[in-house]
């Protein structure tokens, strides 16, 4: 997988170069992207002049500390957030006229699944909203509940499964119209070690089959370079990219390459990355 070049995470005071990649290759395009919101006091910068690239078939995610601005990014992409400065652009479209074309999934932090719909219906919904005929909506609804191994639930309501099975309800209900973009909001932050490595190893599988662009947010080092091509490291508030580190392991991963050292120094780049940005917001 070619993974575009232009993709700089330098805090807009550096000079740094820009190499172009053919807008064909570009899911996502973020350009000098600053959000501020109004306070009483004085305004508060949440992101500030963020530029970054990802091509088709990437799975990038973003990490940094808390208030960072991780989410409000993931967002402003989903136009779900306004930006106040700045373009940005996913598969060539505006973020409105992405979201209006139904061009990405969204997964957020939480599954959101309505406790009286079963888990069919659930996945169905989008869906329906859609137009499609319920034959097809059913369809499908049962292709992608089997694709992350929910085969056999689909009558049992959200209240009934752990929070991992819900969880992947909401992963198979994002899929379920086949976007090329997947959007996913710390999707497994709340879950237990061991359930959180079960879904991060599925999740990777899927990325495998699939191939979708994939953009993650989380706070664990270990998620993001077990599962990610790149990944993008963010400065405490206001958010900026202070670092992408491009992934040496091989395309196909198991858990038990965490304990290779090609692992280990991925992980202590990233660490020193979030520790150089505590630094830097320290000092200034």
């Amino acid at each position: 997988m070619n993974a575009p070049d232009r993709l700089q995470g330098l805090p807009s005071s550096a000079a740094a170069p820009t190499i172009a990649v053919p807008a064909a290759d570009v899911a996502v395009d973020v350009r000098r992207a600053s959000v501020v919101y109004p306070s009483a006091d004085a305004p508060v910068r949440a992101l500030h002049e963020v530029d970054l690239a990802i091509g088709q078939g990437e799975f990038v995610s973003l990490i940094g500390p808390s208030g960072c601005g991780k989410t409000t990014l993931l967002r402003v992409i989903a136009d779900l957030e306004p930006i106040s400065a700045g373009e940005v652009l996913v598969n060539g479209m505006t973020p409105r006229e992405a979201r209006l074309a139904r061009a990405y999934g969204y997964v957020f932090q939480s599954p959101a699944l309505f406790p009286w719909r079963t888990v069919l219906a659930n996945v169905m919904l989008p869906l329906q909203i859609q137009g499609r005929t319920k034959a097809q909506c059913e369809a499908i609804a049962r292709e992608q509940l089997e694709r992350v191994g929910l085969t056999g639930f689909e009558r049992k309501y959200p209240w009934q499964l752990s929070g991992g099975m819900q969880q992947r309800v909401s992963i198979a209900r994002a899929l379920g119209f086949e976007p090329k973009l997947l959007m996913m909001d710390e999707p497994f932050g709340a879950l237990d070690e061991i359930t959180r490595d079960r879904l991060n190893e599925q999740l990777q599988q899927l990325w495998q089959r699939e191939r979708r662009t994939v953009v993650f947010v989380t706070h664990s080092i270990a998620e993001a370079v077990y599962l990610s091509t790149r990944i993008v490291v963010m400065s405490p508030r206001p958010g900026r990219i202070l670092k992408v580190i491009r992934s040496t392991l091989p395309d196909e991963r198991t858990l038990g390459l965490r304990d290779t050292p090609e692992f280990m120094a991925l992980a202590h780049e990233v660490r020193e990355g979030l520790a150089a940005g505590h630094g830097a917001d320290d000092e200034a």
